[in-house]
């Protein structure tokens, strides 16, 4: 203060400074001033009603201090601070403001002239930001240090740090009579004056009875009551009851009432002013019973009490740094609290205690109540010691050092703000949040919401929690109240409920009376002072962050207001984030489960995810004021807090990168899973490990670089080595080419992108990471590899792709053919069976010795035998088993059958895998036989699949009005390249065609039967003519009606087979002017043709009928194999189809067959068995061209040594049933075989 103040405030000091006398603090007037004097610490103890908190201030105006600096007097709460004030001010025959005056949070009622200045502890915290020697002060008074709040003890250990930097500052410290020494204690022992209280003896009644205490308390309380009701224990007078909590007053209270004479008065800190004024107001007669919280030990005096009933319990608040919770336990009080509660019932007369415990437990009971410091969160006095620049908290002079594991807490939920760094030193943020006269995580929450523009939002809520509920549940209108209050209620947010309620309560205040609007709140359960406490801190908040320089706006309405609020809301509320379980249940950050609790908005239909202001743990722990959240919203929080766990890591060819899979956490709660990341930056060591392996070592890489496609095509090579001499030692392991890589690559390389860059910018890298084939065999295999396993397989004019598979007991182990779909039909029949030479030992070694035991027995050892056979065999389309059972039979004269072979079973990779592709290469079956494919794919256009692909063909030909028809065609099927043969072909409906046939043969055989029907086409009226001219005689049609002929057919037989047989040493036309030459050259010498070929028909025919009258005198039963092979002869001979592909040369000889025919009729009857040693003979010999017609179709007319065949058989019936009639050529077993092996080499020569 300046001189002139100091001089104004000499002025309103009184001369004479009066002290009420009846105060026991009086008394030691004297002596206190003495102290105060020669001392800078005192501690004064008195009980409530001894005058130190109002005489104190008074004694130190006496001793001259408060002149240039102020008297400082600090009250635990607001409400003590104004009418402390107030009474020291009418003491001193003054007023607030001039030599007294005061400082609470709203109100500041301190002038230049003020030299006792009563201020909340709070206050005396702020003004250390801005004075931190306290220099505007030469005494303080701190009183009620008995309550150990936070603040109480931070200011307790500030001073002790600034006594010794300021000897001219006085403290005196005020305490009930609680453990006052430690106060001295802690100021170097301080002297210590206690002064008595005005009180009346009070006599304690401990329930030592186990009996008595297992009543329970409803019924100990009943009793007592009763018993003090009857004056038991003196004149009757008004009851005090202390409880733990709302619901045992509700409890005693419903067992309390109904009772005459009686007045139960509920009193805890959540009643309406209404209902606690009834408690402190006297009305009416009776006697009064109380039944209050343990706000009733310290905070409140209730007047006229005479019996206290203690239970010995209350629920104190603790937090829990294990749990993250502020768990409000029912714990037995101390022992002080025990005599602070005793205390309340002698202030008016002799008092009487009952405590509900028994002596032995009061004395085992802790001395004092734990301090706060003790028991609570510290963030806010950690973050106040690093504002102030206090040093380690753990270092600070507490008057209880606050356990090291709560520091730790304290530090972590900063960090948890972000209001300190990972070294605990103050962030920017938590500068700002310090200069906020709220929680940290409410000031964490306005300085968010500044950033996201929803402040304003944010100021309602956060000055809602700072103050008390302002809405009210009487206990007899608790329904009517819910009622009132569900309308603010929001489905998703609780925090949304107090913006309702704001908006609401701003518009009735604006739009009423002060009147009016105190009535609406009444009516309406609201209440008003604490109404007006919220907006008084709303104001003083909005007033905090304008000097900070944010903009505080309206309230909004905009469409993410909701997201963004509650964003913001997280930065406070982090910690008390959780996730649904079960129904209402949910898992909460650090292990914990909780519970919404039941007045929430989303009690009944709880969210997925939820923010609470605070966990509380009472009977179970309670999520309180909750509010919908997304799990997406927590992940840019506060991203220092995130625990990430990456798992699965893989290699991505797509993207280049090893990917994980990350799962995100915080506190222990999942709040995504799944996400891939690029995990080179997480660990860029086991990213490069598994580029390696599985990108570059596999050739899994989306663009391989020039040196990949190098290696990769050289282990294929290997591979495919190996495949097809079926081992697995020849290709170096995977660790050895992961080796090669790992020593070459930079050790930064862990993506494809950091390779590309790396080889951009070496022109030797691609050069150092080449392979070459040494590096990758393990040993060179030797031997003719290719010829032995060779990659195609070459069926006439076709390469059909081989692929190798070394993998036993798969479906593909083994060789593998590729056939297109097109080319199927020209596949060899049996060829595939003999595999490739590689192999093939291998297989006839394993035929041998799966062969019945009898056998195998005669052919050992079976690759001595094999080898022997394999000399003598070489591969051809024959049926594998038929070859050797030959070349046995010749070299071991060991006779094995066809089904000697059928019994034996060997391994399936034995047996060529066929795999039928389109023309796209796209797989449409696979099977080891391959005539199960042939009949699932037969067509009737065998190379439609090709012909689409070319302008040849063409449907419904009647004349040469086409192209050009060359002898081949070449194009691709499958990536085969395929050799076609275009021909006019007669399809079976008679239609004309061009089409592109498989083989040259067919094709040859096709286009001369086409261009003989076409030749036809282009000739009907010769055609016509001949038709008048054959078997037109009554006799020739008896003939022919007897032979079972019709004339039709074989009219129309004779002419075209005239055309077929002139074209067969005519060139065949490939062009429309060949084709009328040829139709030019065969005119004239058609007719005379057909007529000679129908002379000699004529007579086959009429024997024909001879034959068929005879047979028909044969019973039923008699030769029935003869007369079959008979009939079948006839059938054939006379087939039109056959008959005019037939040579001119035999049909002269048709007579002589058919004569012979009738002659093994005649003689049937005196044969005997003899005929059936015949066709025995004879049936061996068809049976071969049965077979090879099977699987060529028109062989005779294909084959010439087939078509020779054919008519040796006809000459061998000839010499076995009609000798006499001669034969055209030499015919015999022995010739038969030596002709039959000249069609098996056509056959090999020419595969289908």
């Amino acid at each position: 203060m300046s001189k002139i103040v100091e001089g104004r405030v000499e002025r309103l000091v009184p001369q004479s400074i009066s002290y009420p006398e009846q105060l026991p603090v009086v008394a030691r007037k004297d002596e206190i001033m003495r102290a105060i004097r020669e001392n800078q610490v005192i501690v004064i103890a008195g009980e409530t009603g001894s005058g130190k908190t109002t005489q104190l201030p008074k004694m130190c105006l006496e001793l001259g201090r408060g002149r240039m600096q102020r008297i400082g007097h600090t009250q635990p709460r607001r409400i003590a601070a104004r009418a402390v004030s107030q009474r020291i001010a009418d003491e001193l025959q003054t007023t607030v403001g001039g030599l007294v005056g005061y400082q609470v949070r709203f109100n500041d009622d301190v002038t230049d002239q003020t030299a006792i200045k009563v201020m909340t502890d709070g206050i005396l915290l702020s003004e250390l930001s801005r004075d931190r020697q306290l220099k505007a002060y030469d005494t303080l008074i701190i009183d009620e240090a008995h309550e150990r709040s936070l603040n109480i003890d931070f200011i307790l250990g500030y001073l002790k740090r600034l006594l010794p930097k300021r000897p001219d500052l006085k403290v005196i410290i005020t305490s009930a009579t609680i453990d006052v020494d430690r106060f001295s204690a802690h100021f170097n022992d301080a002297p210590v004056i206690e002064v008595s209280g005005r009180t009346y003896p009070v006599d304690v009644h401990f329930m030592e009875s186990d009996d008595d205490r297992e009543l329970g308390l409803p019924r100990q309380v009943s009793e007592l009551v009763d018993s003090i009701d009857a004056e038991v224990y003196g004149p009757r007078g008004d009851v005090l009851i202390f409880c733990s909590g709302e619901r045992q007053i509700r409890d005693l209270a419903k067992t309390l009432r109904g009772r005459d004479r009686l007045q139960v008065l509920p009193l805890y800190a959540r009643l309406s002013n209404a209902e606690q004024n009834r408690v402190f107001n006297r009305s009416g007669s009776g006697m009064r019973v109380v039944l209050a919280t343990n706000v009733a030990e310290t905070s409140l005096t209730v007047p006229g009490i005479r019996y206290v009933i203690d239970p010995g319990e209350a629920r104190i608040s603790r937090y829990s740094h294990r749990s993250g919770l502020q768990r409000l336990p029912v714990e037995s009080i101390s022992q002080a609290s025990a005599n602070q509660r005793m205390g309340r019932c002698g202030r008016v007369a002799k008092g009487v205690c009952f405590r509900l415990f028994s002596e032995q437990d009061f004395l085992s009971r802790p001395e004092f109540t734990d301090a706060e410091i003790l028991r609570t969160n510290l963030a806010s006095v950690i973050l106040r010691m690093l504002e102030l620049g206090l040093g380690d908290v753990r270092d600070f002079p507490f008057v209880d050092p606050p356990d090291g594991k709560m520091v730790r807490d304290g530090f972590r939920l900063l960090t948890e703000l972000g209001a300190v760094d990972s070294s605990d030193t103050l962030t920017p943020i938590g500068r700002a949040m310090a200069r906020l006269p709220v929680d940290p995580k409410l000031s964490r929450i306005l300085l968010d919401a500044a950033k996201r523009d929803c402040l304003n939002e944010a100021l309602v809520i956060v000055s809602a929690l700072s103050v008390q509920d302002p809405r009210e549940r009487p206990q007899d209108k608790r329904a009517q109240a819910d009622q009132q209050h569900a309308r603010f209620n929001s489905d998703k947010s609780d925090f949304v409920a107090w913006l309702n309620l704001w908006r609401y309560v701003e518009e009735q205040r604006q739009a009423l009376s002060q009147n009016q609007f105190r009535r609406l709140c009444d009516r309406e359960f609201l209440s008003y002072m604490r109404i007006r406490e919220w907006r008084e801190v709303h104001h003083q908040l909005v007033v905090s962050c304008r000097q900070m320089s944010f903009r505080v706006t309206e309230l909004q309405g905009r469409d993410d207001l909701y997201e963004q609020l509650h964003r913001t809301l997280l930065t406070g509320f982090l910690g008390n984030v959780a996730q649904q379980d079960e129904g209402r249940r949910f898992n909460a950050a650090r292990g914990r489960k909780a519970q919404i609790f039941p007045a929430s908005g989303q009690y009944k239909k709880p969210p997925k995810w939820i923010v609470a202001a605070e966990l509380v743990e009472t009977t179970q722990v309670f999520a309180r004021q909750c509010a919908a959240i997304e799990a997406s919203w927590l992940l840019d929080t506060n991203p220092t807090l995130l625990k990430r766990h990456h798992y699965e890591p893989a290699w991505n060819a797509r993207s280049g990168r090893v990917m994980a899979k990350e799962r995100v956490s915080l506190f222990g709660l999942t709040i995504a899973d799944g996400q891939r990341v690029h995990y080179a930056s997480i660990d860029p060591k086991v990213s490069r490990a598994i580029m390696i392996r599985d990108g570059l070592v596999t050739g899994n890489v989306r663009r391989p670089p020039e040196f990949l496609k190098h290696n990769l095509k050289l282990v294929a090579d290997v591979m495919d080595l190996e495949s097809r001499v079926r081992r697995r030692d020849l290709l170096v392991d995977e660790e050895s080419m992961v080796r090669f890589y790992d020593e070459r690559l930079p050790i930064d390389c862990a993506s494809a992108g950091a390779l590309d860059k790396w080889l951009r910018r070496d022109e030797k890298a691609h050069e150092s990471l080449r392979m070459n084939r040494e590096q990758v065999l393990t040993r060179d295999p030797g031997g003719e590899v290719e010829a032995q396993f060779p990659k195609a397989i070459a069926v006439g004019d076709i390469g059909f792709q081989l692929t190798y598979q070394f993998e036993p007991g798969g479906n593909r182990d083994g060789v593998t053919v590729t056939i297109p779909r097109a080319l199927l039909n020209r596949a060899p029949r049996y060829q595939f069976e003999w595999l490739v030479p590689g192999l093939l030992r291998d297989k006839v070694i394993a035929m041998i010795k799966a062969l019945p035991k009898a056998l195998r027995k005669q052919l050992v050892p079976a690759p001595d035998v094999a080898d022997a056979l394999l000399d003598r065999l070489t591969a051809k389309d024959e049926p594998l088993a038929q070859a050797l059972s030959r070349e046995i039979k010749l070299l071991r004269t060991v006779s094995v059958t066809s089904e000697d072979w059928l019994q034996v079973e060997i391994e399936p990779f034995y047996l060529m895998n066929i795999r039928v592709v389109d023309d796209h290469k796209k797989v449409l079956a696979e099977s080891r036989e391959l005539s199960a494919l042939v009949a699932e794919f037969r067509s009737n256009t065998p190379v439609e699949v090709v012909s689409t692909r070319n302008n040849l063909e063409r449907v419904n030909v009647t004349r040469w009005n086409f192209d050009a028809l060359p002898k081949e065609w070449r194009g691709k099927s499958a990536g085969t390249e395929v050799v076609a043969y275009p021909a006019v072909v007669k399809e079976g409906s008679g239609q004309l065609s061009v089409r592109l046939l498989d083989y040259a043969s067919e094709a040859e055989r096709q286009h001369r039967l086409g261009t003989a029907a076409l030749l036809l086409q282009h000739d009907l009226k010769t055609a016509k003519y001949l038709k008048k001219q054959l078997f037109i005689d009554n006799a020739s049609k008896l003939s022919l009606a007897g032979a079972g002929l019709e004339r039709e057919l074989m009219v129309d037989a004779i002419i075209e087979s005239g055309l077929w047989q002139l074209l067969e040493n005519t060139p065949l036309p490939r062009s429309q002017a060949q084709f009328e030459q040829v139709q030019r050259d065969v005119s004239a010498r058609w007719v005379p043709h057909v007529l000679e070929v129908g002379n000699h028909l004529t007579q086959a025919v009429k024997v024909a009928s001879e034959v068929r009258s005879l047979l028909a005198r044969f019973g039923p039963a008699e030769y029935p194999n003869a007369k079959a092979d008979m009939n079948q002869q006839l059938r054939q001979l006379f087939d039109p189809e056959r008959l005019i592909e037939t040579p001119v040369e035999w049909l002269t000889y048709y007579p002589r067959y058919l004569k012979a025919v009738l002659s093994r009729a005649e003689r049937l009857p005196a044969q005997g068995g003899k005929d059936e040693k015949s066709m025995a003979m004879l049936f061996a010999q068809l049976e071969r061209l049965n077979r090879a017609k099977e699987d060529y179709p028109g062989i005779e007319a294909l084959c010439p040594q087939a078509l020779r065949f054919r008519w040796m058989l006809e000459e061998f019936r000839v010499s076995l049933f009609a000798q006499q009639l001669g034969t055209k050529l030499p015919v015999s077993v022995k010739r038969l075989d030596q002709q039959w092996q000249s069609v098996e080499t056509w056959m090999i020569e020419n595969p289908r």
